[in-house]
């Protein structure tokens, strides 16, 4: 039988360095997109799926990504001083339940594979989940809820996955791919950024998974991979013909908000959709249009 997802990993420990001098002081995850930071998104997304026990695999100086999922006791109460409602109740809800995050220091860099293999207590037998934060999608359904869809469907392994120029293999994770059906491809192989000439196709793994814990075993025997690093991939590509590994071509659109431009896209398309704010920024972008700026 196979057992519920209710466990997450999110790797926070990156130094950020694209984002400098930003990320200088703070950490790249709790950059805000509109009104909100990247950290909070994920968490958020992966509540919507089900999950209900987080790992935050962390660095030195990330100790306000944590900080930002605590009870706010001295703001909470001058917003109730200040009769600020709305502002009171939305703080409410980002906070975690008791017990329901963890944090584990990954000391040394050495790739998004040591990162989860530091967090083998926390999986211990159970499936999870990991998401990726510079990883933002814009969907209906949230991008790991339909992941877990897929998952009390096939068992097994899955990953979201999406086509991308054949120029652009060598930044991600390809598959190898089998089968169809529907938005699920059946994955024969993994290729950790391969050049576009041998790339086996052009479909991509973006940063959403669900996967076994008998991947913790196969990233204790993995050597370094690409770029000298423990590649989670590779340690994937290891499970193949064990069990089901599947593809999800998700619903929605993926900003990668690692890249200052996909973290400007995203700006624009969040605040497009925000309730408060979307009509006054449609109005600056047609003024900026119209200006030729």
């Amino acid at each position: 039988m196979t057992r519920q997802l209710r466990k997450a990993v999110i790797p926070v420990a990156g130094l950020g360095t694209r984002f400098l001098p930003a990320t200088k002081a703070m950490p790249k995850e709790m950059l805000p997109v509109v009104d909100k930071p990247l950290i909070q998104y994920a968490v958020e997304e992966a509540r919507a799926a089900g999950i209900e026990q987080f790992c935050m695999i962390t660095g030195r100086g990330k100790t306000a990504i944590i900080d930002h999922f605590d009870v706010a006791y001295e703001l909470a109460a001058t917003l109730r001083e200040r009769g600020k409602t709305e502002a009171l109740a939305m703080l409410a809800t980002i906070s975690l339940p008791p017990g329901s995050i963890a944090t584990v220091r990954q000391q040394v860099p050495l790739g998004l594979g040591h990162a989860i293999w530091c967090a083998r207590a926390f999986i211990g037998e159970d499936p999870f989940a990991i998401l990726l934060p510079d990883d933002l999608v814009l969907g209906e359904t949230p991008c790991l809820a339909q992941l877990a869809d897929a998952f009390r469907e096939t068992g097994g392994n899955l990953v979201a996955v999406t086509d991308v120029p054949p120029e652009q293999t060598h930044r991600y994770g390809i598959l190898d791919v089998g089968a169809e059906s529907g938005r699920l491809v059946t994955v024969k192989g993994l290729v950790e950024k391969p050049d576009p000439a041998v790339a086996p196709s052009t479909l991509a793994i973006i940063g959403r998974y669900v996967l076994l814990p008998e991947v913790i075993g196969h990233l204790a025997q993995t050597a370094r991979g690409a770029g000298g690093e423990v590649q989670l991939t590779d340690a994937m590509a290891r499970m193949i013909g064990g069990s089901p590994f599947h593809g999800v071509r998700f619903e929605g659109r993926r900003f990668d908000c690692g890249d200052k431009a996909g973290f400007l896209e995203a700006q624009i398309a969040f605040a497009l959709r925000h309730p408060d704010i979307a009509p006054q920024v449609r109005a600056l972008l047609r003024s900026y249009a119209e200006d030729g700026v």
